[in-house]
């Protein structure tokens, strides 16, 4: 690292003195091969655009090599589609590129086996649409017919990434961001720090099982700490987190490592240990009563957009809080949706790879569930899970959504390159890391606008889909648009795959579909 880097010249200046003064004077002659390493190390130390350079001078410029040795649009990974199939290459480097607002076009057309199964498309339209006729910078109103102060959102906006989690100077960046770009930035549950609220840009208050930001000294929501907390004029809407989809039913985690005294302050906890939120929530154990916390939040916020998020387990729990969502006219203005194959800095093996509902069943699901209970058209659903591309938001809103939250694409546009450490303390970026000198690499000024960027030009793209397609807004994106191959020989509308309720069919016991009789039987308002 630098310290290392400033040992390693202080020797090898000494070693050669001594050497050529004493012993050998043509030894003299290695400050030539010497003297411009050094240098080149120094400008690394001060540069401002690659982390890993600014962290690990010289030697950092191995990986830059290495990326002008293969071509950098082309690098993809291969993720799994909801069904497990590895279909879905994700081109990583278009992240980048456009983080960087570097070329993010490719030639000699589709990189993709657009034979294999799983591969999935939107068909254009003849009377494509484009320029004038689109909006470039679509936003989506949130709050419900008794909120108090609605939101205007982007469709594309930060997923939670909680300040322990990522480090300061993360946090800084990727609100920096939503700043410039007019989008906002989901704190994660682990409170809101001073660094979230230094750049301005607009939060989303997420409260989890441990209430960190808004809890009693016993770790029990505090009505009184969270209607503080939220007075703040940058919280624009609040989300109780349920369960995420890299540790449905487990809870979260902080490694000691990463809690440090000023962190441990902001959530309440004791320094140097590890935090383990509790896996279920202490405020509320029915579908009736969180809605009644839902409601009481509503109060306290003074009207702000109130809604939860989770990673869909039982069917009949869902459903329940739709039946209890009826039975007591109290809505949330929001639902959050994660994928059982979330992402996070540390979850148990088995969780993140065997429990909860694959993203893409999950969405269609909880859109068809508040459709089924004509609920739909007074919450929004909020799509979290593995948007990287254009693509990627056109396909969650023809299952439903109506905006979309990142976080994988955002820390690779803070410069994140899936070094695998973020749970130990070690990330080499600065960006998952408590470490000073590891986040002294991760320079905020160049990176917020890295994430601005990137949200500008994917949703720039996510607009373009539309026009091809033919359609002047998100709300037009039906299921109907998008194809999937299932084998070699046939293709599926997702209207095929995952078939519409129709509104309001599972309210009256007569018109509840077979296939959803079993799980509606098993809703209970009372109980999870």
């Amino acid at each position: 690292m630098r310290n290392d880097f400033l040992v390693f010249t202080l020797l090898s200046l000494l070693i050669v003195g001594i050497v050529g003064y004493f012993f050998w004077p043509p030894f003299f002659h290695v400050l030539w091969v010497l003297i411009p390493i050094l240098l080149l190390g120094f400008y690394d130390m001060f540069q401002a655009k690659h982390a890993i350079m600014r962290n690990f001078p010289v030697l950092g410029r191995g990986r830059y090599i290495m990326e002008e040795l293969r071509p950098k649009i082309y690098q993809y990974f291969i993720e799994s589609d909801t069904n497990g199939a590895p279909i879905s290459r994700i081109f990583r480097a278009v992240v980048y590129s456009r983080a960087k607002k570097e070329v993010d076009t490719t030639p000699f057309g589709t990189q993709l086996d657009v034979y294999a199964e799983g591969y999935e498309w939107v068909n254009h339209s003849i009377a494509a649409l484009s320029g004038h006729e689109l909006d470039y910078a679509p936003r989506v109103v949130f709050g419900n017919k008794n909120c108090q102060q609605p939101y205007s959102a982007s469709v594309l906006n930060v997923s939670a990434m909680s300040f322990g989690s990522l480090s300061d100077k993360a946090i800084l960046a990727l609100n920096g961001g939503a700043k410039i770009g007019g989008f906002a930035h989901n704190t994660g549950e682990g409170g809101i720090s001073p660094h979230h609220l230094a750049e301005g840009g607009d939060l989303i208050y997420q409260v989890g099982t441990g209430y960190f930001g808004c809890r009693t000294l016993d770790g029990h929501f505090s009505p009184e700490a969270f209607t503080k907390r939220v007075a703040t004029p940058n919280v624009k809407m609040v989300e109780i987190k349920l369960s995420q989809g890299a540790k449905p039913g487990h809870g979260g985690i902080l490694p000691a490592k990463k809690n440090t005294p000023e962190i441990a302050e902001i959530r309440g906890v004791e320094p140097g240990t590890e935090v383990l939120s509790p896996p279920a929530h202490s405020a509320f154990n029915s579908p009736i009563g969180l809605l009644k916390l839902v409601k009481q939040m509503q109060e306290l916020s003074g009207g702000k957009p109130i809604g939860f998020k989770l990673c869909v387990g039982k069917k009949s729990e869902f459903l329940g809080i739709c039946k209890a969502m009826v039975e007591t006219g109290i809505q949330p203005d929001f639902i959050t949706v994660d994928g059982g194959e979330g992402g996070t800095g540390a979850a148990p093996l088995e969780f993140s790879n065997s429990v909860g509902m694959p993203f893409l069943d999950g969405l269609a699901f909880v859109c068809d569930a508040l459709q089924g209970f004509d609920l739909k058209k007074d919450i929004r659903v909020i799509a979290s899970g593995k948007i990287l591309t254009g693509f990627h938001l056109f396909r969650a809103m023809a299952l439903g959504a109506d905006t979309c939250n990142s976080a994988r694409a955002m820390m690779l546009a803070l410069g994140c390159i899936q070094a695998l450490e973020c749970n130990l303390n070690t990330c080499p970026t600065g960006v998952a890391t408590q470490d000073p000198e590891l986040t002294h690499g991760l320079v905020v000024k160049e990176k917020k606008v890295r994430v601005a960027n990137y949200h500008d030009l994917t949703v720039h793209s996510f607009v373009e889909l539309m026009g091809a397609a033919g359609l002047t807004e998100p709300s037009l994106i039906k299921r109907a648009h998008v194809y999937r191959r299932v084998n070699m020989s046939e293709v599926r509308r997702f209207d095929e795959l995952y078939p519409y309720l129709p509104t309001g069919c599972l309210l009256d016991a007569h018109t509840i579909p077979s296939n959803w009789s079993k799980e509606m039987e098993e809703a209970s308002t009372e109980k999870f």
